[in-house]
């Protein structure tokens, strides 16, 4: 899709130190930015503007952030770049869990939040799928890169996008081993220096949806290595 509009970016964010120089650093690179300072407000306003990114805090008054992570991906799969101040491992992969498609550890560089935005944005904003071909059958599973859609033995699963551009990186060379640097530069970006365990999670939640619908996995671990894709043949 061609970048004909300014991004919209909603950032969700309590701390009124953080969210105004948030905001300052993305206006000087000209996005169209809204600020809400609780999860009610917040989630108000992720629904009636739509933005193309939303950086959210996760521990907020009212709604916290987790929940609203929730409720959004429901209904939109508007991109989340989750910020929190904890240290604990287990509450960034809850994040991701729940639907945040990356996050950032406060405290934080504000041009390292900027560069992960525009990153995400250009990945977010261009072709739907790093594919070239429309329509991928492979074995039970079936892709379908124009609408987005994935289908285990006639199920649709419900996939976020991070999780469908992982899918449709994996089976674009079916039995190719992708290491977790491979898939970061294909789904997150090629500049992206976060945390590579990101895509653990992701495939993680990608392999339980894909299990619960088809009994199979075709996701396979290669220990030291990454990722691969084997087709499961039709039962």
């Amino acid at each position: 899709m061609a970048e004909t509009t300014t991004p919209k970016i909603l950032i969700i964010e309590d701390e009124e130190s953080i969210w105004s120089l948030v905001k300052g650093y993305l206006e000087r690179e000209d996005y169209n930015v809204a600020v809400a300072t609780d999860g009610q407000s917040g989630l108000e306003t992720a629904r009636r503007i739509k933005p193309d990114l939303i950086v959210l805090d996760l521990m907020l008054p009212g709604i916290d952030g987790l929940e609203i992570c929730h409720l959004l991906r429901a209904e939109s799969d508007v991109y989340i770049l989750m910020l929190t101040a904890r240290t604990e491992e287990i509450d960034r992969i809850i994040g991701l869990t729940m639907g945040a498609d990356d996050y950032v550890t406060k405290p934080f560089s504000p041009r390292e939040l900027v560069a992960r935005i525009k990153a995400a944005l250009r990945r977010y904003r261009q072709d739907p799928s790093p594919v070239t071909s429309n329509r991928n059958i492979l074995g039970t599973l079936s892709l379908e890169i124009s609408s987005r859609k994935v289908w285990v033995k006639d199920q649709l699963l419900d996939l976020t996008r991070t999780e469908f551009d992982l899918l449709a990186t994996l089976t674009e060379m079916p039995s190719r081993v992708f290491s977790r640097e491979q898939l970061l530069e294909a789904v997150w970006s090629h500049d992206y220096f976060g945390d590579e365990r990101v895509v653990d999670v992701h495939i993680g939640q990608l392999r339980k949806k894909i299990e619960l619908a088809s009994g199979g996995q075709p996701i396979k671990t290669v220990w030291g290595v990454g990722y691969r894709f084997e087709a499961e043949a039709g039962k």
